[in-house]
């Protein structure tokens, strides 16, 4: 983690390069020389199913030394950006943190960063929590107490926890960033006090998912064997505790010299990772079902730019298609050193490893988005919940490809351009999928640029990528259909057949809780025509009542409730989609609307 606790890390190199690498504080932009225009070949195959995009598949870090983690913007830009876990209480900090007294051994904390405040940023943006349980300053029972304060007193429901956080640099290895205060420092001794944790935290909730903490495969010190252990770190913790854990957990900060090839490494290091945690599971877990989780990932150049912009969804989704259920991106808010600004790609990099600006004197106004931002944002168009990842490959090294099926058979593809210079030709065909003759929707993040555009353009077969941006184009089944689909796990209106300017359909999904929920409506514009402002209409069967709401105006007199649109999202173009979401509460009924009216006609 880029943190104050833990400043540097490299990849397994050579000693003399470690030395070189833990000096550097920074590399220079580094641009592809001009070349003639890219033109690359997709095939997408919509019949290979790759992995079920997972409600937890977008992940976000934040950290109790950042005051601005629970502003009031943050539900928002956290929905915005599709984030379904929200990772807590930071990284390194997690091993001095003390849940009930708010406090960290050595450690800064935030005024308003507590669990609870936690927790109903979390709640308001429709997100779950993953929890970092104090393994190095802490004990099997402060750990279970916060189970018990989460789920049992406070009914938060906290399915995911981490025992640890990159403990292996305990100086076990001979490098210490990380706090651990128990004797030996040992793998074996962490795999075997893991077990006593997992017993603790689950005699109070067996629901809960307890994970190891695992050295990233084919990075330091991952194959090194530890004076008092047998066998390296993986092979410890796994052959100890690989039968009680619920899932692994590794890290992921490529070493990069240069901007082709911090772009280069989700595709050439993500396969191979994932595969050998994989066959780890697969030899130690007596064939459970352990899952891999991502929990610290990012760019450690470039941060805020144009390259970190396009590696963002990149790294999110290739590891997803490897079989991760969370990417959680370091860091939300992280703060920065004024005296490292730099030029890249012709805008400014402030080395902020956040998401958002920390509002220092030398960057942009507080929780103002970076280029990782709207780069994990067009995710949101490619995937939800429950769309099916599948193949896409590119002929093209500077063209990246991925693909998504929705329940209903249409198909999204994302393209990445990583030619900082040039635009790039891609002609698209499809096995499994007979596209519509439609031209598509398109949303486009360009290069540099600080907000997603939509537009209808090009064809199913050809799209233009402008220079160092990524498109993502939203395709319906034409007349042959698609040949590989699934059932919906949401409920979605029928569009009506009756005539107007706009037929539609509405997804209504929610995140509920005794007492209270969260609600995404995504509205799909069915029609032929462009939808230029617009009103939804429904009623509660129950007795759900609206506490806030973001991205509509929202009001509601007895069950009957109306959604209208904002400045921002007045329209609806032909095949797009526009969501707005809201936080209730309810007493003995949430049910679902079951009908809903867009400008008085029914969907």
């Amino acid at each position: 983690m880029r943190d104050p606790m833990h400043s540097w890390r490299v990849r397994r190199l050579g000693l003399a390069t470690v030395v070189a690498v833990a000096a550097v504080t920074g590399i220079a932009a580094v641009a592809l020389p001009a070349e003639a225009a890219t033109t690359a070949a997709v095939t997408v195959n919509a019949e290979q199913d790759l992995a079920t995009f997972p409600a937890t598949g977008i992940g976000m870090n934040v950290a109790v030394y950042a005051g601005a983690m629970n502003g009031p913007d943050i539900p928002g830009l956290l929905k915005n950006a599709g984030v379904g876990l929200v990772r807590y209480p930071g990284g390194g900090y997690g091993d001095g943190y003390h849940w009930e007294t708010h406090t960290v051994e050595g450690g800064y904390v935030a005024p308003n960063t507590d669990f609870d405040t936690f927790m109903g940023t979390v709640r308001s943006a429709g997100a779950q929590p993953i929890i970092i349980a104090n393994y190095g300053s802490g004990t099997p029972e402060e750990a279970a107490g916060w189970v018990r304060y989460a789920n049992v007193t406070k009914g938060y429901g906290a399915k995911y926890w981490e025992i640890g956080n990159e403990v292996y640099g305990n100086g076990l290895y001979g490098a210490t960033w990380e706090t651990d205060k128990h004797d030996s420092k040992t793998a074996t001794t962490y795999a075997t006090n893991l077990l006593s944790y997992a017993t603790a935290m689950k005699a109070v909730d067996p629901t809960i998912k307890i994970g190891a903490v695992l050295t990233t495969p084919g990075s330091w010190p991952d194959g090194i064997v530890g004076t008092g252990d047998t066998m390296d770190w993986n092979n410890t913790v796994m052959s100890i505790a690989g039968k009680s854990i619920d899932f692994v957990v590794v890290h992921h900060y490529p070493y990069a010299t240069s901007q082709a090839e911090l772009l280069s490494r989700p595709q050439t290091e993500i396969p191979g990772m994932a595969s050998t945690l994989k066959s780890l599971i697969n030899q130690y877990a007596g064939g459970r079902d352990v899952g891999i989780a991502v929990t610290e990932a990012s760019s450690l150049y470039y941060k805020n730019t144009s390259p970190s912009g396009l590696f963002a969804p990149d790294e999110y989704l290739t590891w997803l298609e490897n079989g991760a259920f969370t990417l959680d991106w370091w860091n939300l808010h992280n703060g920065t050193d004024c005296s490292k600004i730099t030029t890249v790609e012709g805008a400014t990099d402030y080395d902020d490893g956040g998401m958002l600006s920390s509002g220092a004197s030398c960057e942009p106004p507080l929780n103002t988005p970076f280029a990782p931002y709207y780069g994990t944002q067009m995710i949101t168009k490619l995937a939800a919940a429950g769309d099916t990842l599948v193949s896409a490959a590119s002929s093209s090294a500077l063209v990246t490809a991925h693909a998504a099926r929705r329940p209903n058979g249409d198909v999204s593809v994302m393209l990445i351009n990583k030619d900082p210079a040039n635009d790039a030709t891609v002609n698209l065909s499809y096995a499994g999928f007979t596209p519509s003759s439609a031209i598509p929707t398109t949303y486009t993040y360009l290069k540099n640029g600080t907000s997603i555009g939509t537009a209808t353009a090009g064809s199913a077969g050809l799209q233009t990528i402008p220079a160092y941006s990524i498109v993502v184009v939203q395709l319906h089944a034409g007349s042959g259909g698609s040949t590989s689909s699934s059932p919906s796990t949401s409920p979605t209106a029928s569009p009506s057949p009756s005539s107007g300017t706009a037929t539609c359909a509405v997804k209504y999904t929610k995140n509920e809780w005794q007492g209270g929920l969260v609600a995404d409506v995504a509205i799909t514009n069915t029609g032929s025509t462009v939808v230029n402002g617009w009103t939804l209409a429904f009623t509660f069967p129950g007795d759900t009542k609206v506490s806030n709401a973001w991205n509509a105006t929202v009001q509601q007199t007895g069950a009957a409730v109306t959604a209208t649109s904002v400045t921002y999202n007045t329209t609806i173009a032909v095949g797009g989609t526009v969501s707005f979401g809201f936080q209730g509460t309810w007493a003995t009924n949430d049910a679902n609307p079951t009908s809903f009216t867009l400008n008085g006609r029914s969907c």
